[in-house]
């Protein structure tokens, strides 16, 4: 029998979301949906765009990929001069157009819209709050909460109710607003997810990633700082710090896996950059003799490129990957062996055959994907496979934006390296060590979140949060 599957990577952290705002742009809608497009990486499940010409919102979400949800008429329909976006992969809340964003309201301030990338570990604990002071929820979305708390709020202007909304949430936020007046965007103290400022020409634009304004021919004014808010309206940018001062916890995984690596993230230099360091730390610490370096396509391929440089061995493609996959395929009646794999990727024999491999992966999650390749790599002849991860062994799940499985389904929680090794038949296996992944990244190493690798998170639960959040066995 026939059946659709999904085909998303199970052996892969899923994106998490892309926001994007614009102020004073006659064509706001359609730079909106261009900056969405560049952002897609971080979000496949759905997107939305709402569009403001000062007295009326004007909005459009769908689920899907962004180029299959808007069309011209659609754009043509979003008016007015500025426009906020988002692409969502959920996080929290379910696969659902009412959880889709931008939310929008209408309220005493007049029209509002917000657009969030992140996870707030106090949501449910404030939604059980506002429910019993007669809060109506419409989505089951963590985001949602912002948009009631600034509903709820007694300060006397629409910004003094978003400081003060933000300032209740605790998690990762990097949000976008957009008011009759303009655009609002903040970043949480600690600046776990990346947010970036630019301008085209007279134009002032807000993306999670540097990518969307190269696509628009935009320059990269600057990085939204942990803790900062930006104004963008009539009078220009104007920057507010209106939260108190934390140690940065940046998200180290934007630079393993997440971020597209032509982005500027985190004030530094391209992700790609890193990537290829990563890889080069990975050589000093793994050589192994061998014939051929591959990569995991895509996101593997700059860090096998850094181990190939390293290590001295040349770097060939022997993984191909299809880029024409949708979001599901059709499963054939008679099964095919590793189809789920091949699907996407197929083995190059005439690079194999014969050959010791190192095979460079950015990331070992549950393990069931790298078993594949591997059986994938000796079918196509290789001598020897040497499976070799540019960042270390994840044990601990995020609560901070990315939509990780439980600890109990990370496979290097309750595995040895030895063991993960046997389970996925590679000749060796390697991870890149953690203080050497913090090494290779730009900027002092205490700055960077590596709970999923530590267990240690930069923030600490309250008993209700880790009620909610089912941390029970992790605390005791």
């Amino acid at each position: 029998m026939r059946k659709e599957l999904p085909i998303l990577n199970p052996d892969k952290f899923h994106d998490e979301c892309a926001v994007f705002g614009i102020y004073g742009h006659k064509e706001a809608a359609n730079l909106t949906y261009l900056g969405l497009y560049a952002l897609q990486h971080r979000g496949q499940e759905a997107s939305g765009i709402v569009s403001g010409d000062g007295d009326h919102f004007h909005l459009h979400k769908g689920m899907g990929l962004v180029a299959d949800i808007y069309d011209n008429q659609t754009l043509k329909n979003l008016t007015g001069s500025m426009a906020i976006g988002h692409n969502r992969y959920s996080t929290a809340g379910g696969q659902d157009l009412k959880n889709v964003q931008p939310l929008t309201v209408n309220f005493a301030f007049g029209n509002l819209a917000l657009a969030h990338n992140g996870n707030l570990i106090n949501a449910q604990v404030l939604r059980n709050e506002l429910e019993a002071y007669g809060a109506i929820f419409q989505s089951t979305s963590d985001s949602e909460v912002i948009i009631h708390l600034i509903a709820h709020s007694r300060a006397d202007t629409l910004l003094a109710r978003i400081i003060d909304a933000l300032s209740q949430v605790r998690g990762a936020f990097s949000v976008v607003l957009l008011t009759d007046d303009g655009i609002i965007a903040a970043r949480d103290p600690h600046g776990f997810r990346p947010l970036s400022l630019g301008r085209l020409r007279d134009t002032y634009l807000v993306a999670s990633e540097t990518c969307a304004f190269d696509l628009l021919d935009a320059e990269v004014v600057r990085e939204i700082e942990p803790g900062e808010l930006v104004v963008l309206n009539e009078q220009g940018v104007t920057s507010y710090k209106p939260f108190s001062p934390v140690e940065p916890a940046m998200c180290i995984f934007e630079y393993v896996y997440f971020a597209r690596p032509d982005s500027k993230i985190f004030g530094a230099n391209a992700v790609y950059t890193t990537r290829k360091a990563l890889g080069r730390q990975l050589a000093q610490e793994s050589w192994v003799p061998a014939d051929v370096v591959i990569p995991v396509p895509d996101s593997g391929v700059p860090a096998a490129l850094g181990y190939s440089e390293g290590a001295g061995i040349p770097f060939e493609t022997g993984l191909i990957r299809n880029h024409y996959v949708g979001r599901t395929f059709i499963e054939p009646e008679q099964s095919i062996r590793h189809f789920g794999v091949k699907v996407k990727l197929n083995a190059v024999p005439e690079v194999l055959d014969g050959k010791r491999v190192v095979v460079v992966d950015d990331s070992l999650v549950r393990g069931t994907t790298s078993r594949k390749i591997v059986k994938m790599i000796r079918q196509a002849g290789a001598k020897e496979v040497h499976v070799r991860i540019s960042s270390p062994p994840i044990i601990s799940p995020c609560f901070y934006g990315i939509d990780t499985p439980t600890k109990k389904e990370l496979i290097a929680s309750s595995h040895s390296a030895e063991e993960i090794r046997k389970y996925i038949t590679a000749d060796s296996l390697a991870y890149l060590s953690l203080d050497g992944m913090l090494k290779s990244a730009p900027g002092a190493p205490e700055h960077y979140c590596n709970a999923c690798f530590t267990e240690r998170y930069p923030i600490s639960f309250t008993r209700a949060e880790e009620f909610q959040l089912g941390l029970f066995e992790r605390s005791s």
